[in-house]
């Protein structure tokens, strides 16, 4: 008991030492082992007592969800054409590369790995500025699905659908996987999530965040002020918009990788690794946080198997170790902090 005590304070501290940065207003963390079935919580800042917050990206993982049990219920296959869950509208001009047109050869599997090439409707520049650059100056500005797909349209593809060990992330992947959910259930994706994942797993503070007059979630820091982006974040919807709360994301990352959702022996065929950005690799509708060998040379780094998000969230299982870690450091700036904060709680288990 004394042992565990100590260590939960160590971890606090570990938390606490985060959100002292002007930069880092707040944190959040659970952490939970499996050998000895230690776990803890801990939020600091305006975090503090289990504030809500988005999770950006990591959205795409519960996503994944949806998607496996609806492979497991027979509704459809990754292997899939969107061809034919999506009208034809909707697709022709979707993806055309080096001149020549590939959208009616895109699978719902290409859609989940990132291996479409489709272009990123977010963080590609269109008219000199991409729509992330926009908001990052303080420019709150809504969009919907038919939004993205014409932004999408509008801009080059990166890669022929597919194209042997290559991979690049678009969150146009994920606003057609969204839109893909909602006509096979006939329902809003707000409500799939709540009844397919939210309900099941007793999440009360999980929600798509729909409403931008909606004041609950506490807003990501850019630098060292509030990004209050709003508007922005109900245009996310299925590729950034759950709003959550660390433990609750401990229950939910704990069910993805125990087999309440779907049958464990699929994970391993999730991943498929692919670069994306370093030292992040992307399998099916999940990421790995791998670095060399080079960076461990004092000390071996373990693997991260889970998502992250930009505006730091994170979820995690580090499998060699068997821990889970999920939480946010709320800041846009700094991609990297969450995972210097991961290593560190691993390095102090």
């Amino acid at each position: 008991m004394g042992d565990a005590l100590e260590l939960s304070e160590k971890i606090t501290r570990l938390v606490e030492k985060q959100s002292l940065k002007p930069e880092f207003p707040g944190a959040a963390l659970s952490v939970y082992r499996q050998s000895d079935q230690f776990s803890h919580d801990v939020a600091t800042g305006n975090l503090a007592g289990e504030k809500q917050f988005f999770i950006a990206s990591t959205t795409k993982l519960y996503i994944t969800v949806i998607l496996l049990k609806m492979v497991a219920g027979g509704q459809i296959s990754l292997d899939d054409k969107i061809t034919k869950h999506l009208p034809q509208d909707d697709i022709s001009g979707l993806h055309v590369y080096r001149g020549k047109e590939y959208s009616n050869d895109l699978r719902i599997i290409h859609l989940m790995a990132h291996t479409s090439g489709l272009p990123d409707y977010f963080q590609q520049k269109q008219d000199g500025k991409s729509l992330l650059q926009r908001l990052q100056s303080g420019k709150d500005e809504s969009w919907n699905y038919q939004d993205t797909l014409q932004w999408t349209k509008a801009l080059p593809a990166k890669l022929a659908p597919a194209t042997r060990r290559k991979a690049f992330y678009s969150d146009s992947n994920y606003q057609l996987l969204g839109r893909i959910i909602e006509l096979k259930f006939n329902a809003d994706i707000a409500q799939v999530f709540q009844q397919q994942i939210f309900e099941p797993l007793g999440l009360g503070k999980t929600y798509l965040y729909r409403d931008s007059s909606d004041q609950t979630p506490q807003t990501p820091n850019f630098q060292k002020a509030p990004l209050d982006i709003r508007k922005a974040m109900v245009g996310f919807g299925p590729d950034g918009g759950i709003v959550s709360t660390a433990p609750e994301q401990m229950v939910f990352l704990r069910a993805f990788f125990e087999g309440r959702f779907f049958d464990q022996k699929i994970l391993p065929q999730l991943y498929d690794w692919r670069k994306i950005n370093f030292p992040l690799q992307y399998g099916t509708g999940i990421m790995l946080f791998a670095l060399p060998k080079v960076f461990s040379v004092i000390k071996r780094q373990p693997a991260l198997i889970g998502h992250s998000g930009l505006s730091g969230n994170f979820a995690f299982l580090a499998p060699d170790e068997g821990v889970y870690m999920t939480g946010t450091v709320n800041q846009i700036a700094k991609s990297g902090a969450s995972f210097q904060l991961m290593l560190r709680v691993l390095d102090a288990l």
